[in-house]
């Protein structure tokens, strides 16, 4: 038996389309497996939270029927655009520094050289702003000090939220 055949034996492959497809809340997913433990995987998904609604599984199929090199090359060309945009203008408000992620559609930058904390930050930024940014601490205690914001709004949208965050921390500077 080669080595291939004893991989596929114990090889499992789960999956979703929220990030290739843009179908985040839709929780739609796949999984490869072998064909006995599929079986049980099947009880278990079923019993456990139910079963896909149609429109849902519809719509996983015409995202799989299209064009899918050339969609999300697509894609990834109009998220590099986004992310260009916010990591730039992150990194144009003074005691903001924003890397350039390389994966996602996320930016994680830091604003711990501002006198309030992350979290305190993302609900001055909720409240006086109207723009929803995720403190580090909801990462983990390691991520204090930083904020993550995604990128997946329009240009216009980002460009507007982008504003609203610049003017609340401007005040500390």
């Amino acid at each position: 038996m080669c080595i291939r055949d004893r991989v596929r034996e114990k090889l499992i492959v789960v999956d979703g389309f929220s990030k290739t497809f843009c179908m985040t809340g839709w929780r739609l997913g796949w999984a490869i497996m072998p064909a006995e433990l599929a079986d049980k995987v099947g009880l278990l998904v079923t019993h456990s939270f139910g079963c896909t609604a149609s429109f849902t599984q519809a719509a996983g199929v015409a995202a799989l029927d299209q064009e899918m090199d050339s969609f999300v090359m697509a894609m990834v060309d109009d998220y590099r655009v986004r992310r260009d945009l916010v990591v730039s203008t992150l990194n144009k408000i003074p005691g903001v520094r924003c890397p350039t992620p390389s994966g996602a559609f996320y930016a994680f930058f830091d604003v711990s050289s501002f006198p309030r904390t992350s979290d305190e930050l993302a609900t001055e930024i909720l409240e006086d702003g109207g723009c929803a940014v995720l403190p580090g601490s909801d990462f983990g205690v390691a991520s204090a000090g930083y904020m993550r914001i995604s990128y997946v709004s329009a240009v216009p949208v980002l460009e507007e939220g982008l504003r609203r965050i610049a003017k609340v921390l401007s005040k500390y500077s």
